[in-house]
């Protein structure tokens, strides 16, 4: 996510598990202190579950601000055309394998 003046102000990193269904596997989420806030992760969180509904792809929460979100507001995400499943250990060695430059 960025300001008007392209400065970055958060990032919500994924891998992408191709499928039937395109699965993101989200992992890590930063918001750069000098604007953070939690009105911001839920701004970066919200971007980045609608783009996820727009794109068709399942959201599977391993980062603690996404799990914690779709907790809360998970029945609204359903709703509105999301979907989402909760992590396996089989999504952490994926994690593992892509941030190591394996996948």
């Amino acid at each position: 996510m960025r300001r008007a003046d392209r400065t970055p102000v958060g990032t919500a990193d994924f891998v992408v598990v191709s499928g039937v269904r395109e699965e993101r596997l989200f992992f890590h989420t930063d918001v750069c202190q000098e604007f953070g806030g939690s009105a911001l992760v839920e701004l970066l969180v919200s971007k980045a579950l609608a783009d996820s509904i727009r794109e068709g792809a399942t959201v599977v929460p391993l980062c603690p601000m996404f799990a914690g979100h779709l907790r809360v507001h998970g029945d609204a995400f359903t709703a509105s055309g999301g979907v989402f499943r909760e992590p396996t250990p089989d999504d952490i060695g994926v994690i593992t394998r892509a941030t190591l430059g394996e996948a």
